[in-house]
């Protein structure tokens, strides 16, 4: 089992008053699963979405991730778990402007501490294995909607992450190029990676093996498709 979260609650406080996000939250996600976080604003999808990318932590309750109770883990702890295990996909892309693809791709293997030369070798490969192999010296400006994601994808494969972790990664696209951005999620999924796929959007989760849905802060319903169905 890749995730095992037990009893998991979040509560924030807005000055004397507490805004529970997360009631109670029991879910486990093994290793190559594909699954979908769905639920209305206020939910609490993204919040369940930012404890499992070790963005944010619980207030009670377990958070297990590959053997390691994350629940417990300091700001630096956590910053070492979402570098080396954990490859982000976000609907903006978060790409620096200034920086060509390669750099942009780069960066993560910076912050692991990996030499230059050999960044940028592993940073070239990622860019092949998305279709941008001729756009390592492109920067953002240069590049499509659709480029962009493929960028930020690559960037989110080249550390080799136990998950990747979308955050309603076609937001920004048009239809088209959006469902050729899951056509390449597919595809991680089919070589062997984890994904999780948060969004609001029906027909991108129905892309996803598993979808899970979240309302006022608990699990409304957790169904697994099999052959096209959902069965529950």
């Amino acid at each position: 089992m890749l995730i095992d979260i037990k009893s998991l609650e979040k509560i924030y406080k807005l000055g004397s008053v507490e805004v529970p996000a997360l009631r109670g939250i029991d879910v486990a996600i093994d290793s190559n699963e594909y699954v979908a976080i769905m639920g209305p604003s206020g939910s609490g999808k993204s919040t369940l979405m930012n404890i499992i990318g070790c963005l944010d932590t619980p207030t009670t309750g377990l958070y297990d991730f590959g053997g390691e109770d994350v629940s417990q883990m300091n700001d630096d702890q956590l910053a070492s778990i979402r570098n080396k295990k954990i490859g982000f996909v976000f609907q903006t892309f978060n790409l620096l402007p200034r920086a060509t693809a390669l750099h942009n791709v780069e960066l993560p293997l910076i912050y692991a501490g990996i030499p230059s030369s050999q960044r940028k070798d592993l940073a070239r490969t990622a860019l092949e294995n998305v279709g941008l192999g001729d756009r390592v010296d492109h920067k953002p400006n240069e590049l499509s909607g659709g480029q962009r994601q493929r960028v930020a994808i690559a960037r989110a494969l080249v550390n080799n992450p136990s998950i990747i972790l979308a955050d309603e990664p076609t937001g920004n696209l048009d239809t088209k190029t959006g469902e050729e951005i899951m056509e390449l999620v597919q595809q991680l999924h089919d070589h062997g990676n984890t994904v999780i796929l948060v969004t609001h959007e029906e027909y991108i989760a129905e892309h996803a093996k598993r979808i899970i849905r979240l309302r006022d802060g608990l699990i409304e319903s957790d169904e697994i498709k099999k052959n096209g169905k959902h069965l529950i």
